[in-house]
C-alpha cells in the first residue's frame, strides 16, 4: 500500500514539475492562437471548445485572435512569419494548408516548410446549401437550372476548400457558377441566407440550424458518407456524381522551429480536450468526426492533401489566383 502511494505521489510530482517548467519558459505572456476566420465559424468554434483544457495542460493562458480574410491567407501568413518562441499557434484547415499551396500562384507562406503540425481536430463533409428561392431539391435540379442560365448563380466562397470543392463539382456537372469570396464561414452563410448570394458550400455546423428552420435548402453533401447530423441529405455520389469526395479538416499548427516542448504540450492538450465527454459530445452534435492525431501523423495528412489538391487543380483547369 505504501509503495503504491509513493508511486502516485511521484507521478503527480513529475507531472507538476513538467508543467511548471514548461510554464516558466513563457513567463506571464499569453499564447496567441490565430484563427483565419470570423468568430462563430467552424475553425473558431472548435478551438474555443479546446482552449480551456489546452490552457490547463500547458499551464499557460491561450487567447484566440481572429484574423479573417479570403481563404484564410492573412492569419496563416502572420503565423508563418511569427517568432517561433512558443507564443504563437494557428488554427489551419484543408484550405489554408493544402488547397492554397496550388490555388495561389504566389502564396506568402509554404504550408509544409513554414509550419510544425501539432494535431488535427476533425474532418467533415460540406453541404451544398442554397437560399430557398432556388429551384428543386436535388443536385440534378440545380444543374438543370444553372445550365439554362450560365454564370447567373453566385456562390459565396467561405474558404479555399469550399471553393475548390465547388469548382470541381461544377466542372463535373458541366455548369458555370460565379464565385464571390467572403472572409470565412459566418459572412458566407449570412450572404446566402439574405439572398445576397445564391448558394455556398458550408459545414454541417454552419448550416444545420438554418436547414432545419427552412432558411436554407441542401442539395447534397460533398463527403462520401452522409453526415450523422444531417442524415437526410444525400451525398453527391448517391445523386450520380461518381468519384466525388471532398472533406474539410481543421487542426493546430505552430511556426516552424517552435520548441518541441510547446508542440508536445499543445498536442497533449488537444488530445485530452477531444477525449473530454462534454467536448466530445459537442463535436458529435456539430457533425464533426474527431481525429486528435500525433504531429507526425498530421504532417503526413498535410503532405498527402497538398499533392491531392494540386493534382485536382491542375488536371481540372481550375483558375489559379
Amino acid at each position: 500500500m505504501k509503495k503504491s502511494w509513493y508511486l502516485v505521489v511521484a507521478a503527480v510530482a513529475i507531472a507538476s514539475t513538467a508543467t511548471g517548467s514548461f510554464a516558466q519558459t513563457y513567463g506571464k505572456r499569453p499564447v496567441r492562437v490565430l484563427v483565419a476566420s470570423s468568430p462563430g465559424g467552424p475553425s473558431d468554434t472548435q478551438i474555443r471548445l479546446l482552449v480551456p483544457v489546452m490552457s490547463e495542460v500547458m499551464g499557460q493562458m491561450l487567447i484566440v485572435d481572429n484574423r479573417p480574410s479570403a481563404n484564410g491567407v492573412l492569419a496563416t501568413e502572420i503565423a508563418a512569419k511569427a517568432n517561433p518562441d512558443g507564443h504563437t499557434l494557428a488554427v489551419g484547415n484543408s484550405g489554408t494548408h493544402a488547397v492554397n499551396a496550388t490555388l495561389y500562384r504566389k502564396l506568402g507562406y509554404d504550408p509544409i516548410r513554414d509550419f510544425a503540425p501539432v494535431s488535427q481536430f476533425s474532418t467533415t463533409g460540406m453541404v451544398v446549401a442554397a437560399n430557398p428561392r432556388l429551384p428543386g431539391g436535388t443536385i440534378q435540379d440545380l444543374m438543370q437550372s444553372a445550365k439554362s442560365q450560365p454564370g447567373k448563380y453566385n456562390v459565396a466562397v467561405a474558404g479555399a476548400t469550399g471553393e475548390l470543392a465547388g469548382d470541381a463539382l461544377w466542372a463535373m456537372l458541366k455548369v458555370k457558377m460565379t464565385n464571390v469570396r467572403y472572409k470565412g464561414s459566418s459572412p458566407a452563410t449570412l450572404a446566402t441566407l439574405s439572398g445576397e448570394t445564391d448558394l455556398s458550400l458550408l459545414t454541417p455546423l454552419a448550416t444545420k440550424g438554418h436547414i432545419m428552420a427552412g432558411k436554407l435548402k441542401a442539395y447534397g453533401i460533398t463527403s462520401n458518407k452522409r453526415s450523422p447530423v444531417l442524415p437526410d441529405v444525400p451525398t453527391m455520389a448517391e445523386q450520380g456524381v461518381k468519384g466525388y469526395d471532398f472533406q474539410f479538416w481543421n487542426g493546430l499548427f505552430a511556426p516552424a522551429n517552435t520548441p518541441k516542448a510547446t508542440i508536445r504540450a499543445a498536442n497533449r492538450g488537444i488530445v485530452q480536450a477531444l477525449r473530454t465527454p462534454s467536448v466530445k459530445k459537442r463535436f458529435d452534435d456539430l457533425g464533426l468526426v474527431i481525429v486528435g492525431n500525433t504531429p507526425e501523423e498530421f504532417a503526413q495528412v498535410v503532405k498527402t492533401d497538398v499533392a491531392k489538391f494540386r493534382k485536382i487543380i491542375i488536371e481540372s483547369g481550375i483558375p489559379r489566383l
